[in-house]
């Protein structure tokens, strides 16, 4: 993806951000819809050019995580502190890359599939459990995968 097909936010020292696109400021609200439809875009240090995308991103999860209901528990985020430094901080990286892009695409498949598997099947209770259980065992077979490459036992 070049940047020219990527929605361009400044973000000013004063913590605003202003959405080049459509030469309006906009809200962190605003860059979490733009996240949950899917448009690309950057968020850059209106001063320094730095790209301060991540730093956002981690933003709104800070947010999410604080009200409402928490994705994370409060020992998945303690275990997850504790990997930086070592040398696994990179197989569990890739390990939630890996497992989130998973839930994401049978997320997906569930949904192109449901209209199909109501009007065949009639029964989408019986075909979500089905999927789940499916994702569930493709979670724990890369979850081994992954302890194995790390000398642990599973």
């Amino acid at each position: 993806m070049t940047s020219d097909q990527q929605r361009v936010i400044k973000k000013y020292p004063n913590r605003r951000l202003y959405d080049t696109q459509t030469s309006t400021y906009i809200t962190l609200s605003d860059v979490k819809q733009l996240v949950i439809d899917a448009k690309p875009f950057v968020v850059l240090d209106a001063k320094t050019q730095d790209d301060l995308t991540r730093s956002l991103l981690l933003q709104i999860i800070l947010e999410e995580e604080s009200g409402g209901v928490p994705l994370f528990s409060q020992d998945v985020l303690a275990n997850m502190i504790r990997f930086y430094g070592k040398a696994s901080q990179g197989y569990l990286g890739q390990f939630l890359e890996k497992n989130i892009q998973s839930f994401v695409d049978m997320q997906n498949q569930l949904t192109t599939q449901t209209p199909v598997v109501n009007h065949l099947m009639g029964d989408y209770v019986e075909q979500s459990q089905k999927i789940m259980l499916q994702m569930q065992e493709q979670m724990r077979l890369q979850s081994e995968q992954i302890f194995k490459s790390m000398g642990l036992k599973s």
